[in-house]
Parts: C-alpha cells; structure tokens; sequence
C-alpha cells in the first residue's frame, strides 16, 4: 500500500514559521505569518515526523518493533504473525492469516489514507514474481530503461561483466572513479561499457528464493590481496545466505584482506541472526567459509603477533565471536568460494556456475521442472560439504 501525501501527517516538534501562501493571506493580520502543526513537504523533519507517527500507531495496535531493523513491526494472533515492512510512504505487509492481513488493510486505511497496491509485483525498482515454489526478484525493465538511456539497446553483448585478460587497474577503474568522483579516463568508459554490454545479454536474470529452501544461515568470505596496481586496495567480496537467498556485499580493504573480509562477512551475519530472530528462527554457530588458512589462523589465534598489529581494533571482533561461539570459521577450496565472483574475473563457465549458485537465474515460470531441477542440483554439493 501507498500513503497518500504521507508527509503531511506528521506533527512537528520544531518551531517552524511559513508564510501565508498566495490567495489564502489574511485580510486582519496581512503580515503575519504561520507556526505549523503539521510537518509539510520540503521540511527536512518532515519524513521523521512521519516515521514517528506511523511507529506510534504500529506499536499502539499491539506490534512489536524489529530488534535490528527498525522499519520493521511484526504483530502476532494466535498462532499467525502479521509482518509489516516500512520504506517513508510505501508499506509493504503479509501474514499467515487472510483475516489478520485484512483486518489491518482495514484499520490502517481508517487512520491514513491509502491507496492499496494488491499482491506485491513491484517495489522500489524490483519486479517480483511470487508462485507456490518460491518468490523471484529480478529488474528487467529498470536494465532494458537503463541500456536505452544511454543507447546501448542494440550493442553487441557479452557473456561476462569483466574479461580475464583485464589488468588489474581497469578492474579497478570504475570503483575508482566513484571513489574520486574524477573526470572518467578512456579504461573507466571501457569498463562501465564493458558491463553494459553484460547487462544486454542477462536482462532477465534475477534473484531467486526458493519456498523450498532450508533455513541454514552461511556466509562467504573472499579477497583478492592488493589487486590494483594503482593504489594497492583489495577487492573483497562477502555473500551471506538463508538456504539459497542471497545477501552480498562488495567493498574495498586495505591489508591482511582475508581476515578484514571475513571481519566483514561475521557483521552480516550477526546482523542477520539478530534480525531473523525478530521471526523466531534461532541459530547456533554459524559457518562462515574462508579460502584464507592464514586469515582463519590469525582469527584463532589470540595471540596478537607482528604480522596482525598493523590491524585496526574493530575488526577483531570476529576473533571475539569466534572465541564466543557464534561463528565458526572453515576452509573451503577456491572452486567452492561462492565470494570468488565478486573479488575477480571469471572465464564463462565458472562464472555461470558461481552465479547459479548464488540463486541468480532466468526463470520464466514457476512450474518449469527443469529450472527446480537446476536449483536443487546446485545446492546438493554445498549441503553435503558443510555437512
């Protein structure tokens, strides 16, 4: 559901003054000029104002704030929950119970007013497809926009986003160039063609969630130490995963990149055990898969040598939750880091198989056996190797 003109809900608890709008000046008091009430568009409180207010009646009607995230409210009746997620004016909201789901339909449209969007089939730029086997997400007219804004529509295609034979600094170019917000050189045109050119050839690539899937939460971690040639950053990559759902993130890490990458991958994780427990799923130690030996010694080993003291404080925080229990570092062999992909090129066939493995597919229809097929087959060698 939409809120209409939802920033004019909120109640201002700052002294704001405006003047008397055009065709509405008073005739007594011409000079004068208004305290508002109520938030308007434009206000920079305007959109806290409107949080707070629709927090206020969330709680009021008995649902309980996220513990991490905090857009999140979750109401519970019984046996049903009621799940409710918030972005400024749009609400997204679902439940077990039809009844639950339209009995707040109902009373959220009596206090704002609303217009009620139906099954959710597109949010924030994402395309959704939802069937009894499970739930894709995917951007395929956000990319054919994309290519078409910037005349790409009908450029040759590439099978892959980066070649193998790129040096390490065109790799590098594009993050660069956001990084410096520098005049783009001839390597980042290539590079940003490069990928656009990939984007032509996977438009209806997307993210795939199986209704199927175990609720086993694992992570990922890679690096690739002091890739660039230009200021020695490492590329690394972290991907976390609720049975085949995805969450990945990229950034860039200075030295000893395996074990500050895998620091990395821990908080995703941690943060993820602390919001899954909002829905009542509870987790012990969780494996987070390490192709480092040397990362994963320096993590279990309290020990703090010559080789560890240039590390900053904060991430060692991953050797502390080790140490508690909540993770659980293994190694696993450079063909199965599923992270690889996101810290170097790949030559096709591994760079599709790492991409399947990931939940990353074309799927056209729910009852297509062979894409079913494809995704258990994918996950059978992971469930056994960290079994």
């Amino acid at each position: 559901m939409d809120v209409k003109s939802a920033f004019l809900n909120g109640y201002t608890e700052d002294e704001v003054y405006v003047r008397q709008p055009p065709s509405f000046e008073s005739t007594k008091f011409p000079d004068r000029v208004y305290k508002l009430r109520k938030t308007l568009y434009g206000l920079k409180q305007a959109s806290r104002a409107w949080y707070a207010r629709l927090k206020s009646f969330l709680l009021k009607s008995g649902f309980v704030m996220g513990s991490v995230d905090k857009t999140l409210f979750l109401l519970s009746r019984g046996g049903d929950t009621l799940i409710v997620q918030i972005y400024v004016d749009d609400i997204i909201f679902g439940g077990l119970s039809h009844t639950l789901v339209s009995s707040f339909a109902e009373q959220i449209s009596k206090k704002f007013e609303m217009s009620l969007m139906g099954e959710l089939q597109f949010f924030l730029g994402l395309q959704i497809m939802q069937g009894p086997e499970g739930t894709f997400v995917h951007q395929a007219k956000y990319t054919k926009d994309i290519l078409k804004k910037f005349d790409m529509g009908d450029s040759k295609h590439m099978t892959t986003p980066m070649s193998t034979n790129t040096t390490p600094d065109i790799q590098f170019a594009v993050c660069l160039c956001a990084r410096y917000q520098a005049s783009p050189r001839t390597s980042h045109r290539q590079a940003v063609k490069r990928i656009f050119r990939y984007l032509k050839f996977t438009p209806e690539l997307g993210l795939w969630y199986s209704s199927g899937s175990s609720l086993f939460l694992r992570g990922f971690s890679d690096a690739d130490h002091a890739g660039c040639r230009i200021d020695r950053k490492s590329s690394s990559g972290t991907c976390q995963l609720l049975g085949t759902s995805l969450q990945a993130s990229v950034s860039l890490s200075t030295t000893e990149a395996g074990y500050i990458t895998a620091a990395s991958c821990c908080f995703q994780l941690l943060w993820m055990k602390a919001t899954l427990s909002d829905f009542g799923l509870r987790f012990g130690r969780i494996p987070l898969l390490v192709d480092s030996t040397s990362a994963i010694s320096v993590a279990k080993n309290p020990v703090l040598h010559s080789r560890t003291k240039h590390i900053d404080v904060r991430f060692h925080f991953l050797r502390d939750h080790y140490e508690k229990g909540d993770i659980d570092l293994v190694h696993v062999v450079t063909q199965n880091q599923l992270a690889d992909i996101f810290t170097k090129p790949l030559e096709f066939s591994a760079f599709v198989r790492l991409r399947g493995e990931l939940g990353v597919l074309q799927v056209e229809g729910f009852d297509n056996a062979l894409i079913k097929g494809e995704i258990e087959s994918q996950w059978t060698g992971f469930i056994a190797l960290l079994v």
